[in-house]
């Protein structure tokens, strides 16, 4: 008989044999219930993935299972959103963006309707589920749709706060999490406003802009180049849309060098959206876009994915090693 797998083994975690990490976004949900907002919570067949049974369980009357029926869950989210309520709609970021794009444009963002789109396990973060289950143009997609926010949280203390502030918010908002499993970067209660960056750090040689799932290891990177002796500055875009330009042009006159860190194809990303800006402004920076390069990602767990794209720690110091020259 074949030993069980070991709970800290890759493919444990791969198999969801351990409790979902996402469950932060229950408790992000239940901060607005119990604030008096309307809030339902809608997703297709996956609300042990993303971690909604939590909050179907506590308000059963506010939950709604769409089942395998995305492009229908996102339309009829904008019939809520229209109605008074204000839905959440979580499913794999790779079937919300790409799938129901035409009804995130159209019934949502076009009818300027406060919905808020849950994009998780987005990157490679799924790993050998292939390529049809990875979301490295999401952002790129999304950004695109005029009136949308796009927002990519760290962690889920961030997730959480961001939650929080949608509140007040009356635009549509694409959330782009991971798989709630990123390590802490930032304490419960953490202040979060929207396309307003976060820094931590300036620096002469080099400034990291990182977003989403990308913030840790890069900050981690930041680190181990500054115990070398180096200058590094840090800036955590969370918000991809609107874009804090003021922190980019800051950062491009402090710094000789600008490295972009994402989880998505370096075209029509973070990166691509900081080219813009240097490019309107005229800004006379270097700037390095790293993530994956204009392929379809490998399939593989994503542990090996992220050492492969060097989008870990030791791969984000190495590739800005090299930009240090």
């Amino acid at each position: 008989m074949t030993a069980p797998l070991h709970k800290d083994s890759w493919q444990y975690r791969q198999l969801n044999a351990l409790n979902p990490g996402l469950q932060t976004l229950s408790d992000g949900l239940d901060d607005l219930v119990q604030a008096g907002h309307p809030v339902i919570a809608c997703t297709a067949d996956l609300q042990y993935s993303n971690g909604l049974s939590k909050f179907a369980a506590a308000h059963p009357d506010r939950f709604v299972q769409f089942g395998i029926s995305e492009q229908n869950m996102v339309s009829a989210a904008a019939g809520m959103a229209a109605a008074g309520s204000m839905p959440f709609v979580a499913t794999f970021a790779s079937f919300l963006a790409l799938l129901c794009c035409e009804q995130i444009r159209t019934d949502v963002a076009y009818s300027a309707l406060p919905v808020r789109l849950i994009g998780h396990h987005t990157g490679i973060s799924l790993g050998f589920y292939g390529t049809s289950h990875h979301a490295t143009e999401d952002i790129a997609i999304m950004r695109s749709i005029a009136d949308l926010t796009v927002v990519a949280p760290a962690d889920n203390a961030q997730l959480r706060a961001a939650i929080r502030a949608s509140a007040t918010h009356a635009q549509p908002i694409y959330f782009r999490i991971g798989r709630g499993r990123d390590p802490n970067v930032y304490e419960a209660g953490a202040p979060f406003e929207f396309g307003k960056a976060i820094w931590h750090g300036e620096g002469d040689d080099l400034t990291i802009i990182a977003t989403g799932s990308m913030v840790h290891p890069a900050l981690e990177a930041t680190r181990a180049l500054r115990a070398k002796g180096h200058s590094v500055g840090f800036i955590d875009m969370h918000t991809i849309k609107p874009l804090d330009r003021a922190a980019i042009l800051k950062a491009a006159t402090t710094s000789r060098t600008l490295m972009t860190v994402e989880e998505h194809n370096v075209l029509g990303g973070l990166g691509g959206a900081v080219a813009e800006v240097l490019a309107d402004e005229g800004a006379g920076c270097r700037l390095i876009r790293h993530g994956i390069e204009d392929e379809y990602s490998l399939i593989a767990p994503p542990t090996h994915l992220y050492a492969h794209y060097k989008l870990d720690a030791d791969g984000i110091a190495e590739r800005a090693n090299a930009a240090l020259g």
